[in-house]
């Protein structure tokens, strides 16, 4: 049977019906560059500039260790990453704007991609909505960057490396050692070495016997982790660890992630991410962070676009009008 509604409420209906579907504004974007740059790099911002140009009303926040840019270039290659982490989860959970968002969404550079992750499963206040992360090193490194002939900054601390990869000074000084991964050559898994003395990589994986079931709910709450490997990248050895491969140095054969353990088990909540549909492998072509405008705001817009409003929700509009 057919009720006849009140004008009022046809007028109401109406209203809402005629009503163009808002857009809300975009969730705060948070970018952590990778090794060698800083946060007030002129390319930083441009591609911060890029983001708003293309979500307009983005506010973009640049991670930073040392307000000084020079302080925050040399931060990336020295430094404690449980401290830098710390000190990360501390600024964004105090700021004005962040933290009073309803949530960010990430974008990480390199190394920068694997360190919002461990935000994310250390600390994730804000929560993380989308983490996009762009030729990262998610299982580690096999070797060290090649320095250029006249990087003696890189050589310096390459030198320091050598044969000393699990000190205890250089696992809690050099940056890029505390994800190198080595591998037991029989087994082709985590070595012995690494498990024991590694300051970053081998907790962030939960790789460790005792695993800690918080870095697997909070990387599982991720809407989603969006892991973006270089065709042709050089630099990262392997490039397959953006992708959280593991590869044989030896027969160059690869393990990819839903054949490891790590997924299997869900170590760190990436099976049940990629169960509700959130876990996204992606390429850019060329090589290590050669990235193009085009390609830059084709991801924005696909990952970081805030949701507009549905007509699911105007309906339920009209239905809680129809049932006052």
């Amino acid at each position: 049977m057919f009720h006849l509604l009140p004008l009022t409420t046809f007028l109401l209906i109406q209203r809402v019906l005629s009503t163009p579907l808002s857009t809300p504004d975009p969730l705060p974007l948070v970018i952590w560059h990778g090794l060698g740059d800083q946060h007030d790099a002129e390319g930083l911002h441009s591609v911060g500039d890029l983001a708003k140009e293309t979500n307009p009303g983005t506010f973009v926040y640049y991670i930073r260790i040392d307000d000084d840019g020079g302080n925050d270039r040399t931060a990336t290659f020295f430094g404690n990453l449980t401290l830098q982490l710390q000190k990360v989860c501390d600024d964004l959970a105090s700021h004005p704007i962040l933290s009073t968002a309803p949530a960010i969404n990430g974008l990480g550079f390199s190394q920068g991609g694997q360190f919002l992750r461990g935000y994310v499963e250390r600390c994730n206040n804000p929560p993380v909505h989308n983490l996009v992360t762009l030729g990262s090193q998610h299982n580690g490194i096999a070797q060290y960057q090649t320095c250029g002939a006249t990087d003696w900054f890189c050589k310096g601390w390459q030198a320091l490396l050598r044969g000393n990869t699990w000190s205890n000074y250089v696992q809690s000084h050099l940056v890029p050692a505390q994800y190198y991964r080595s591998v037991n050559e029989t087994t082709g898994e985590a070595s012995e070495e690494y498990l024991e003395h590694s300051n970053f990589l081998a907790d962030v994986n939960n790789e460790r016997e005792e695993k800690n079931a918080t870095y697997a709910k909070n990387l599982a709450s991720l809407e989603n982790l969006v892991m973006y490997m270089f065709e042709d990248d050089v630099t990262v050895i392997p490039k397959e660890s953006g992708w959280f491969a593991q590869v044989n140095a030896t027969s160059e054969e690869v393990t990819w992630l839903k054949d490891r353990t790590i997924y299997k088990e869900d170590w760190i909540g990436l099976k049940k991410l990629d169960e509700k549909g959130g876990l996204r492998f992606d390429t850019m072509p060329g090589g290590h962070m050669t990235l193009g405008d085009e390609d830059l705001k084709n991801m924005f817009a696909k990952w970081f676009a805030p949701p507009k409003t549905s007509w699911v929700q105007a309906l339920n509009q009209v239905q809680e009008i129809v049932e006052l």
